[in-house]
C-alpha cells in the first residue's frame, strides 16, 4: 500500500504551498493528460493518466512510495475521494481542495448558487438530471461525453430554459456560452463542461438559509380543495389525492404525468415532492387553473391540453403516472410506455375492474382498495360530504434474479 495517498485538486491557479509540497516527494502521480505536464512533478515519478479511477486506486494501493492524484476542481465535491475512500482499496487520503468547478461556474456567471441544485448526468443518468431541470428553477449539470449541452436541450424539448455553459474552466480554453435551450443542440461543445439550466416560473424565488429550494411557507400535503381554487373532479377527495401520491411516491429525478389534472392538485403536491411534471387535461381552463395553482406553490409545471390518449405519444417517459380520467383505454396507453407505477381510480365497480385488467394486461402487478372518506361539521357532527371510490395501483414486478 502507498505510503501516503494525497489528493490536490486544481482549478487552474497556480498550486498551493502544500500541493507543490506533496508533488515534489511523490513516485506515482495520477491525473488527466494536461495535469501530468505540470512542471511540479517529478521527472522519475510514476505516472499514470485518470481515466478509470477505479483502475488508479488499485495501482496506488499496490505502490509502494508516496502517491498523488491530480483531479479538477474541488476533488471532494463529486469527485474521485469517494472512490479512493472506497473500503476495497484500503487507502486514507490527504485533500489538497480547490474551486470546485460549480462555483467557479456561478462566479463566471456572476451568480449565487445557495439555491441552485446539482446534479452529475452521464448515460445512466441523463434523464433523471432533466428531470430535475424541469423541476428545479436553477440547476448546475456537470456533464460527461454523450450526456452533455446538446443532449440536456433535445431532451428539454418543449420546456424554455437559459443555458450558460462554462467550457474547460481554469484552462487557457475556457469559455462561458449563454444561449436559450431551443439553440444549444446546433453547437459542438468542448468537455469538460458545467451547465447551469435557470428558467421557469419559480426563478426568482431565492434561498437564504437551505441549499436548493426553499421547501415553502405551506406545510402538509392532501390540502383541501380550497387552496387549489376548488373545482376538483368528482371522487377526487384529498383523502384519495393523498392515498395516490403515497402509491406512487414521487421524489427527485423523477418525471410524472397526472392525466386529467383538473384544478392541479395531485400535479403541485407531486412537484412539492421534487418531481417534474407534466400535467395533461382535455380541457385548457384546466390546465389553466394548474398553472395558476402551480405560481401559488412556486412550483414548476409544464402542461399539456389535449385528449388521452393520443396527445400521450409526444410526451417524454415518464416514471409514475396518475390517470385522473379517461378509465382503461388511457391505462392501457400509459402501461405501454412501460412507467414504474400506475395509479387510476373508479366510482364504479365496473369500471375498476375494466382498469384492474388494463393494469394486468400491461404486466402490472394490480392493488384495488375501495376508499370511503366521510366529511364532518365539527360543530353539529354533521355529515357534510361523502366519497366513496376505488383506488388502483399498479407496479412492475421486479425482475427475475
Amino acid at each position: 500500500m502507498a505510503d501516503r495517498v494525497t489528493v490536490i485538486g486544481w482549478d487552474g491557479s497556480p498550486l498551493t504551498a502544500a500541493a507543490r509540497s506533496a508533488l515534489s516527494a511523490a513516485t506515482l502521480v495520477a491525473g488527466a493528460g494536461h495535469h501530468l505536464g505540470l512542471p511540479e512533478i517529478p521527472p522519475a515519478a510514476e505516472r499514470i493518466r485518470l481515466g478509470s479511477v477505479d483502475l488508479a486506486a488499485r495501482r496506488i494501493a499496490g505502490h509502494r512510495g508516496t502517491a498523488v492524484v491530480l483531479a479538477d476542481g474541488d476533488p471532494g465535491f463529486f469527485g474521485v475521494v469517494r472512490t479512493l475512500r472506497a473500503p476495497q482499496y484500503g487507502l486514507e487520503v490527504e485533500v489538497v481542495p480547490a474551486v470546485s468547478s460549480v462555483a467557479a461556474a456561478f462566479a463566471r456567471a456572476g451568480m449565487p448558487w445557495d439555491d441552485a441544485h446539482i446534479v452529475v448526468a452521464h448515460s445512466r443518468t441523463l434523464r433523471r438530471a432533466v428531470n430535475v431541470c424541469r423541476a428545479h428553477p436553477k440547476v448546475a449539470v456537470l456533464t460527461s461525453p454523450g450526456a452533455g449541452p446538446a443532449e440536456l436541450a433535445l431532451l428539454l424539448d418543449g420546456v424554455h430554459r437559459t443555458f450558460v455553459i462554462c467550457e474547460e474552466l481554469g484552462t487557457e480554453r475556457e469559455q462561458v456560452t449563454v444561449l436559450t435551450s431551443d439553440k444549444v443542440a446546433d453547437h459542438a461543445w468542448r468537455d469538460p463542461n458545467v451547465v447551469i439550466v435557470i428558467g421557469g416560473a419559480a426563478a426568482a424565488q431565492g434561498g437564504g438559509w437551505l441549499m436548493g429550494r426553499d421547501p415553502g411557507a405551506v406545510r402538509g400535503w392532501g390540502l383541501p380543495s380550497p387552496a387549489y381554487g376548488g373545482d376538483l373532479r368528482t371522487g377526487e377527495s384529498a383523502g384519495l389525492r393523498s392515498a395516490q401520491l403515497a402509491c406512487l411516491g414521487p421524489r427527485t429525478g423523477d418525471l410524472v404525468w397526472d392525466i386529467g389534472c383538473g384544478a392541479g392538485a395531485l400535479a403541485v403536491e407531486a412537484a412539492r415532492f421534487g418531481a417534474a411534471v407534466i400535467a395533461v387535461d382535455e380541457d385548457p381552463a384546466a390546465c389553466a387553473r394548474t398553472e395558476a395553482a402551480a405560481r401559488r406553490f412556486g412550483v414548476q409545471i409544464q402542461t399539456v391540453a389535449g385528449r388521452a390518449p393520443h396527445v400521450l405519444e409526444r410526451l417524454p417517459e415518464p416514471d409514475v403516472v396518475r390517470v385522473g380520467g379517461g378509465g382503461a383505454a388511457v391505462v392501457t396507453a400509459c402501461a405501454d410506455r412501460r412507467p414504474e407505477r400506475i395509479v387510476a381510480h373508479a366510482t364504479t365497480r365496473d369500471g375498476a375492474e375494466a382498469v384492474g385488467a388494463a393494469l394486468a394486461d400491461g404486466g402490472y402487478a394490480v392493488e384495488c382498495e375501495l376508499l370511503q372518506s366521510v366529511e364532518l361539521d365539527p360543530g353539529a357532527w354533521t355529515e357534510r360530504d361523502r366519497s366513496v371510490v376505488f383506488l388502483l395501483s399498479g407496479h412492475r414486478p421486479a425482475p427475475s434474479p
